[in-house]
Formats: structure tokens, sequence, C-alpha cells
């Protein structure tokens, strides 16, 4: 088979297009996560969630005999086959389900000093990068079982998922700081990773249901749909100063201002 024929070109624009859309979601969750590390450590954060990303989707491409077998059932639950993809969509769905909710209340809910302290000492580089590994997993095996779906010629799914990890990592650190800057879009961005929490789930459990009712782009179209409403409530509206979220301290506890004086 020709590797530079019009069908294999029009798969990887098509490949590239849809790595770019599953990036991000990548992007945002990493975003949010690199975050709460001090700014000096944000940026190096982000570079090594996306090439965590990349490389995960590469060691899952050369063992694709491995990801395919993934589909087949390893267990019956009341009459339903359950196969190793369907459990990793289900465990890494309720984590993102769980960790963006966490993450919304941590914003908007008060913490008083002593509960800051605690949190600042538990935010460190290594358990911001282990919990970027679990989720580039997820997101890892639904974009490379769509790649494969879409061509099986490997160096086209490879030549696809590094320009889209390109594009990634030119504009993460845009997507980071829009989305720090917009206290909004912080909360709908968390609630977009809620959305597609409940979607893994929902395609770990019944696949062919999400397939046949096509939810996957009712999701999308949700996203996008809320998305511009913002991009125009933030064009029209009169500028005030934003709500200030709240953020984990960088600080050790010990360098924390004694707020009892």
């Amino acid at each position: 088979m020709e590797l530079f024929s019009s069908s294999n070109l029009v798969a990887l624009l098509t490949l590239i297009a849809l790595e770019i859309v599953l990036g991000i979601d990548n992007v945002i969750f990493i975003a949010i996560l690199s975050g709460k590390l001090p700014q000096n450590q944000q940026h190096r954060a982000r570079q090594i969630g996306i090439g965590l990303a990349v490389g995960s989707r590469v060691l899952l491409l050369l063992v694709i005999s491995w990801v395919i077998g993934l589909t087949e059932p390893l267990f019956t639950i009341f009459g339903h086959g359950v196969s190793g993809r369907d459990l990793i969509l289900l465990a890494g769905g309720t984590f993102l389900i769980a960790k963006s909710t966490v993450e919304i209340h941590e914003k908007l809910e008060a913490l008083d000093d002593r509960e800051e302290r605690t949190v600042a000492k538990a935010t460190t580089m290594a358990s911001v990068i282990a919990q970027i590994i679990i989720i580039d997993l997820v997101f890892s095996l639904d974009s490379v079982i769509t790649a494969v779906g879409i061509s099986g010629e490997l160096p086209i799914m490879i030549t696809a998922i590094l320009i889209a990890a390109a594009v990634m990592l030119i504009f993460a650190g845009a997507i980071s700081r829009f989305v720090e800057q917009h206290p909004t879009m912080k909360i709908l961005a968390l609630a977009f990773l809620i959305l597609i929490g409940v979607l893994l789930v929902m395609e770990g459990w019944n696949a062919e249901l999400v397939e046949n009712f096509q939810l996957k782009n009712y999701v999308y179209f949700a996203m996008v749909f809320a998305f511009l409403v913002e991009m125009v409530n933030m064009r029209f509206r009169k500028a005030v100063k934003p709500v200030k979220l709240h953020n984990r301290p960088h600080l050790p506890p010990e360098d924390l201002p004694d707020t009892q004086n």
C-alpha cells in the first residue's frame, strides 16, 4: 500500500484534527494541575505532562496488538461483557469526575488557615505528575483506539500524534494563562472535564450505546456552545474586577504569613 496515497493523506489530516481535539482536554487538565505549583515549576510540569501524553500514545501504538486485545471481554456483569479497555475508561472517568469536583470545591469554598497549610504541604511536583500520568493513560487509550479505527498505517498514526503534540506544546502556555486569568473559564473548563468524565464512564460501561446515540457529538457541541457563549459574555459584559478564586498557596507551611495576629 502506498504510504502517501490520497486516502492516507485524508486519514492523516483527519487524525491530526481528532488528536488535537482529544489533546485539548488533556492540556486543560494539565494546565489546571500545573497551576497549583509555584510559577517557576509550572512550565516544566506542562512540558513533562505533554511529553508523557505523547510518549504514552506512541508506546501504545507500538504495542497495538495488546491494545486491540484490551477490547476482548474479561468477565460479564448483568449480561454485559467488560473488557480491559472498559475498566480503564471507567476508572479514568470516575477519577476525572472526582478530581474536577474537588477542584471546583477548592476554588469556590474558603479554607481556613490550618486547612491551607495542610493543602500546601500536599501539593508537590511529584503529586501533580502522578495525577497527570493517570489521566494521560485514559486519554491516550481513547486517542490510540480512535487512530486505529481511522488508519491502520503505523507511520500515519505516529505522524498525526507527533504533529498534534507539537500544536499542544505551542499552545499549552497560552491555554494555561487564559484559564488562569479568567475565573469563569476555569470553572467552565472543570465542568467540561466532569462532562468528559461522565462520557468516559458511559463509554466504559456501554460503548455501543454511546456510538448509537452519537453522545460524543452532543457533548462536544455542548462544550463548544458553552465556550462561545462565555466568549460573547467576556466581549460584551462590563469590565469589572473578576472574582478571585481560591488557590492553593505555594509556600511551605512554615513560610505562610501568620494571620492570627
